[in-house]
């Protein structure tokens, strides 16, 4: 006990998807049960194509599509640039995850989900894996993918979480993708979203 009546044994340590579930207005905004946290979610995921992690991209730069494939579910993906490390793939993250620290907005997401699953290639090697919320259901697997390089990840949401009547909005016009303290230019990098949800062609929204 120190004089201001707690010692260090009183100070809880958590992890990362504890963190994001016990704290959610933190990583979103808001908590379960606000009517805005289907857009802010979506947000989340969307800010990190514009705003990555400096070692991930600078600023503006990327290219990416989202795209909501049911009231709880989207992908995204985007053209990524990847640097496999020594081991010949990317530098895995919590609990040996491909999600690290350096993705924490679509790890933040992923904490609220059941099911997730990424996909990163680059010079030809793909790795795919499936988690729940941030956590592997096994190690990475090995895939063929497509030139270049990029990133694609999959979120189911969890409804335990989210609550049975989330919906995810279809009025994607308006979303924030920047947030109150982008100071940065505009540069190339955009987000596509996209509604297939009923299985129609919808609207593409197109935010820089």
């Amino acid at each position: 006990m120190t004089e201001h009546g707690y010692s260090a044994a009183d100070i809880e340590v958590l992890e990362f998807d504890t963190a994001v579930r016990r704290r959610p207005g933190m990583y979103f905004g808001v908590g379960p049960g606000s009517p805005k946290l289907p857009a802010n979610l979506l947000c989340t995921a969307g800010r990190h194509v514009l705003h990555p992690a400096t070692r991930v991209a600078g600023e503006h730069v990327l290219r990416g599509l989202v795209t909501i494939t049911s009231d709880s579910s989207f992908t995204v993906s985007m053209d990524q640039p990847h640097a496999w490390g020594v081991s010949g793939g990317p530098d895995l993250g919590y609990f040996g995850s491909l999600l690290g620290p350096e993705w924490w907005q679509l790890a933040a997401v992923a904490a609220i989900s059941r099911r997730v699953t990424v996909e990163m290639w680059c010079a030809g090697r793909g790795l795919r894996q499936d988690l729940s919320g941030i956590r592997p259901l096994a190690d990475p697997q090995e895939f063929h993918p497509a030139e270049g390089s990029g990133t694609r990840v999959g979120f189911a949401l969890d409804p335990a979480y989210v609550g049975q009547h989330f919906v995810l909005p279809t009025d994607l016009e308006d979303l924030d993708l920047h947030g109150p303290d982008c100071l940065e230019p505009a540069g190339p990098g955009y987000v596509l979203i996209k509604d297939v949800r009923h299985g129609q062609a919808a609207p593409e929204i197109l935010h820089r």
